[in-house]
């Protein structure tokens, strides 16, 4: 591919975890041409100014704007906090961009739910048209689509393990899942500070996060009865990296090998590590792709699905390049295929 056919795309929100890791993973992908990249704390200043890493591009941060965007790109992936994007997106749409948002605010089927949980929303006529980038199991529609909602990294790492699952368990359903501190942004907190977590593991927004009414619409528009569950969100000392543990009641005859083979059996990012083996954060550091392993427990009648992601890998920048991949029909490897940094 030349530079002439090259798609060019803008990174809105460059600055910040996920936008950074888009954009090194978009460097090193040959159908891309970054053309624009936002900030706006740091507009007017050169990007390897707030990220030497990513000098190599040469770019110089520019405000949020439809006019700084249009006509330098023609798809856009947009890594702003919720209720921060509606505006811009909508005007990108209209000018004939494509967008992947990696926010929040195109991720529900559902106005109320939203509202709900995230407040108002800031272009609702919006969400009817958008496409929930869980790319394996939403390519068809990917292709077509103008705007992808980018899933959540914990909805990501539990729909991994649960949809094989669909119509075949009971009862409640429990997630327990823990993350790297990436997942927080890049914005400083006092919970994210090094001698808060160093050290240390403990639950957070414990029943209000706001991933878990994400899990549960999602899950039941695949046929899986979300009405009982449980979410418990917890922070590793970590950067990145997350690790699910899902529990649930299994029809009976389930035969739990055979529904994650026929879910997973050819997918290029999917490792399946069956009932033996265990999987690894440092594995998927830095990739995209997803560890699967699961254990039948007899005597309590339970099943844990246990998945590993990298959060800002699949859980985010990874699963929008692989998005877009399928937005442009390209193969949906590309770029992607890298291996994990070990140790």
């Amino acid at each position: 591919m030349t530079a002439a056919t090259r798609v060019r795309v803008a990174v809105v929100g460059a600055t910040g975890y996920a936008g950074a890791e888009l954009l090194r993973l978009l460097a090193a992908h040959p159908g891309v041409e970054v053309t624009t990249v936002t900030s706006e704390q740091d507009a007017g200043s050169p990007l390897a100014s707030v990220n030497p890493g990513l000098a190599g591009l040469e770019l110089e941060l520019v405000s949020a704007s439809v006019d700084n965007i249009v006509g330098n790109a023609e798809l856009a992936f947009v890594a702003l906090p919720h209720g921060s994007s509606g505006a811009l997106v909508s005007g990108l749409l209209a000018a004939g961009l494509r967008v992947v948002d990696l926010g929040a605010d195109f991720r529900f089927d559902s106005l109320d739910v939203y509202q709900q949980w995230y407040g108002d929303h800031p272009c609702p006529e919006l969400l009817e048209g958008a496409v929930y980038g869980l790319s394996e199991f939403a390519r068809s529609e990917l292709a077509e689509a103008r705007l992808v909602a980018n899933p959540g990294c914990y909805p990501t790492g539990a729909l991994f393990g649960l949809l094989p699952l669909a119509g075949q368990t009971r009862g409640p359903i429990i997630i327990d899942s823990k993350s790297g501190t990436s997942g927080a942004g890049r914005a400083a907190l006092r919970e994210g500070l090094f001698a808060e977590v160093n050290e240390n593991v403990k639950p957070y927004k414990v029943g209000e996060h706001r991933h878990q009414p994400e899990m549960v619409e999602k899950l039941e528009a695949h046929g899986v009865d979300a009405s009982r569950l449980l979410f418990t969100p917890q922070l590793l000392p970590l950067s990145r990296g997350l690790l699910s543990h899902c529990y649930v009641a299994p029809a009976e005859g389930l035969d739990v090998s055979g529904a994650f083979s026929r879910a997973y059996a050819d997918e290029p990012f999917v490792r399946l590590l069956g009932g033996e083996g265990v999987p690894s954060l440092a594995r998927v550091r830095g990739t995209n792709m997803v560890e699967i392993a699961w254990r039948e427990h007899s005597q309590s009648g339970l099943l844990l699905v246990m998945t590993a992601i990298d959060n800002l890998g699949k859980g985010a920048a990874g699963q929008a390049v692989q998005n877009m991949n399928l937005m442009l029909g390209l193969d949906e490897t590309t770029g992607l295929l890298a291996i994990a940094a070990l140790p």
